[in-house]
């Protein structure tokens, strides 16, 4: 149930996704599975980590900028 806010270095834009469980996953709603591959990329992770995801169509970027325990 965490939510973080990263940014793409790539394009330095922020995005924010709610980490959840499979059933709540809604990508509309930027709801990610936590074991999808940018969802076990964030696990752990606090400010200011850096994170690379390997994707579909290539390898991402991100800088985390916050995480929040709700």
């Amino acid at each position: 149930g965490s939510t973080v806010m990263i940014t793409d270095l790539e394009n330095n834009q922020n995005k924010t996704y709610k980490i959840v469980g499979k059933d709540e996953a809604d990508i509309s709603k930027n709801y990610i599975y936590f074991k999808s591959p940018i969802g076990r990329a964030l696990i752990g992770k606090k400010k200011k980590d850096m994170v690379t995801v390997v994707t579909p169509s290539g390898e991402k970027n991100f800088e985390v900028i916050e995480v929040k325990y709700i």
